[in-house]
Formats: structure tokens, sequence, C-alpha cells
């Protein structure tokens, strides 16, 4: 188990460091920048202000369930990094460039994907019309974690299941 779990993290390790040689590319640094900003909270937070605005009540609820999903999600992803204590990948190798400062120190699991998946199955589940643009960028968020080389895959796949099980479970319970 120990010799797959060794071959797994220096796979992982070379995945992060393909990815995060796509950063030196200006275009590509500046587009994962900008989305990995968005992903802050402005985006989510204009999101939930136009729906209220464009659709009343039935807008309240849908922003309702997603403040919900932000609440949780923040409690949830700060506990498994204090747990954890994961180094981020360019904290562990000199060679991985981080694109972008971290937002916190440690890396387990990616905050910004786990808040954009169950953002946007809350969003989706109230407006399907919405899934074609909130699909393609909740998956730039969660590249853009990898390849700005704060986040390592694991984190981001992890915080990918944790954001879809909150997600799914604020549209089924409330």
């Amino acid at each position: 188990m120990n010799g797959a779990r060794v071959r797994f993290g220096a796979r992982e390790h070379q995945w992060c460091l393909s990815a995060n040689r796509w950063g030196a590319r200006r275009a590509v640094r500046i587009y994962f920048r900008a989305v990995s900003r968005l992903g802050d909270g402005a985006f989510w937070y204009a999101l939930m202000l136009a729906l209220v605005m464009v659709d009343g009540w039935r807008g309240l609820d849908t922003a309702a369930r997603m403040a919900v999903v932000g609440g949780v999600a923040t409690l949830l992803y700060r506990r498994l990094k204090q747990w954890t204590r994961r180094p981020r990948p360019f904290a562990t190798d000199h060679r991985i460039h981080a694109w972008i400062p971290p937002l916190d120190e440690y890396s387990f699991p990616s905050g910004h994907t786990l808040h954009a998946v169950g953002f946007s199955i809350v969003a989706c589940a109230g407006y399907p019309a919405l899934m074609w643009l909130l699909i393609p960028f909740t998956a730039s968020i969660a590249v853009s974690r990898v390849v700005l080389g704060v986040h390592y895959p694991s984190d981001v796949i992890a915080a990918t299941g944790i954001g879809g099980v909150l997600g799914m479970m604020v549209v089924w319970l409330l």
C-alpha cells in the first residue's frame, strides 16, 4: 500500500510540474489568474444578486441556498486544511511557481473548487439554463488551482467530491 501511495504521490507531483509550466505562458497565466480571482467570491456574489434582481423570490431562494453552501463549505475546508496541513506544491518544490498568492497556508482541499462546485450545483438546479456558463467556469477554476501552482490535482478532485455532495444535499434537503 505504501509503495502505491509513493508512486501516486510522485505521479501527482509530475502532473503539478507539467500543469504549472503552462502558467509560464502569459495568456494562460492571465486567463487562470482572472478565473481564480473571480472564484474568490466576486462572481458568485454577483450571480446571487442577479438571480434575486431578475427572478425575485425564486432567485432569492436559490441565492439563499447558495449562501448556505458557501457557509458550510467555508467551515469544511478550513477544518480540513487545519487537520491535514498539507503544504502547497510550490512550498515543496522550488520548480513549481505560485503564479498567484494563495489565500491561506495549506493545500488540501481546494476551497475555490469546493465552493465553485457547490454553488454551481445549486444554481444549475434552480436555473438549468446557467449550465452553459457555470460548468466551464467551474472547470476553469478547478484547473486554475493546479496550473497556478497552489494545489495538487488530488486537492481539486477531493474538493469536487465534497462540493458535489454538499451542493446536492442543499438542493435535496432545503
